[in-house]
């Protein structure tokens, strides 16, 4: 499956790396094609540098180790297809549209019950219970 992950599980499996992330991210790696959006790694960085200045150098090491797909996310967004509370949210989710992506991998409860078919939008505890090995 195309699987496009979100800000919030980057930087959990970056910087917050726990034996369940771990297991998820790594299942996701080896079993899937993973997709960055421009946005979610312009975000990472902004995110990592203003609230974890001194670990802005991982993010690079980070990326570099991760085995993705890098699409870019137009400078000309149609925000007729869904609503969403959180604006910054709806560059993550148009991209993964755009991109055709199966799945949608994030821990943001403003993506829940936006109607969307595709991509599934699950979080990493939802993917395990559904999809892990």
């Amino acid at each position: 499956m195309k699987v496009m992950l979100d800000t919030n599980v980057l930087i959990s499996a970056m910087l917050f790396p726990r034996p369940a992330i771990n297991a998820t991210m790594a299942d996701l790696l080896t079993r899937h094609e993973i997709y960055l959006s421009s946005y979610v790694v312009d975000e990472l960085n902004d995110v990592v540098l203003r609230k974890f200045p001194t670990k802005i150098k991982a993010v690079d090491k980070f990326l570099l180790k991760l085995n993705y797909t890098f699409v870019e996310t137009p400078e000309k967004i149609d925000e007729s297809l869904f609503k969403i509370r959180d604006l910054k949210d709806y560059p993550v989710l148009y991209t993964a549209m755009l991109a055709d992506m199966d799945l949608l991998i994030t821990g943001d409860a403003d993506f829940d019950g936006l109607g969307v078919n595709r991509p599934e939008i699950l979080t990493l505890a939802e993917y395990r219970k559904k999809y892990q090995q």
